[in-house]
């Protein structure tokens, strides 16, 4: 299974965030990141979403980055727990703290998760992709047709957003929708192409 197999290898890497191993698992809204975050999560591993962290609609960019580095990861660095204010999608607002333990990995799971900044501190950075129609199929499926204006404009932002970061380029590893891996010489049976798809 893909999720123990990148669990050892983050397990097997020395840990950049004080005695934190992250792993961020990133890419497009709707591409099954948090499948594979649920897989690592089963594995062993303590999941931050980045879900609960977004401004709304608007929150890829902004006060996400700052917020989880302040709240959330220095603490982590220093041996201490993190915490941060979880965004209610149906409220609009931030509402309750959560408390984050320091854990022996951490998995950072969201769009934006691998941007430029993580880099100091990710053992293992991981994309999923799947193509643009299933994505949006899957996020109107879950959030309902009359978000449709917003997946739209999110899947615009991300697509800047990625472009600009270079995130896929940067993965350790790449996986489609569905857990193949489409390039990673150094996880079992993974292909080497680095052309991906």
């Amino acid at each position: 299974m893909i999720a123990d197999e990148l669990l050892a290898r983050a397990r097997s890497a020395r840990p950049r965030l004080g005695r934190v191993q992250v792993v961020a698992v990133d890419g497009p809204a709707g591409s099954g990141k948090t499948t594979l975050a649920d897989s690592l999560a089963s594995a062993g591993a303590t999941v931050l979403h980045l879900d609960d962290l977004y401004e709304g609609w608007s929150g890829l960019e902004g006060s996400l980055w700052p917020r989880l580095s302040v709240q959330v990861l220095e603490p982590l660095r220093r041996g201490v727990p993190g915490r941060y204010q979880r965004y209610d999608w149906s409220l609009e607002a931030f509402a309750e703290w959560v408390d984050v333990p320091v854990p022996d990995v951490l998995v950072l799971e969201g769009c934006g998760s691998a941007r430029r900044q993580v880099d100091p501190v990710a053992v293992l950075r991981v994309w999923v992709e799947a193509p643009a129609d299933l994505r949006l199929a899957r996020g109107l499926a879950r959030d309902g047709a009359e978000m449709r204006a917003h997946w739209v404009r999110w899947m615009a932002d991300e697509a800047a957003h990625f472009a600009r970061e270079r995130t896929r380029e940067r993965a350790d590893v790449r996986l489609d929708a569905f857990g193949d891996v489409l390039t990673d010489g150094s996880v079992p049976g993974a292909s080497t192409d680095s052309g991906g798809r």
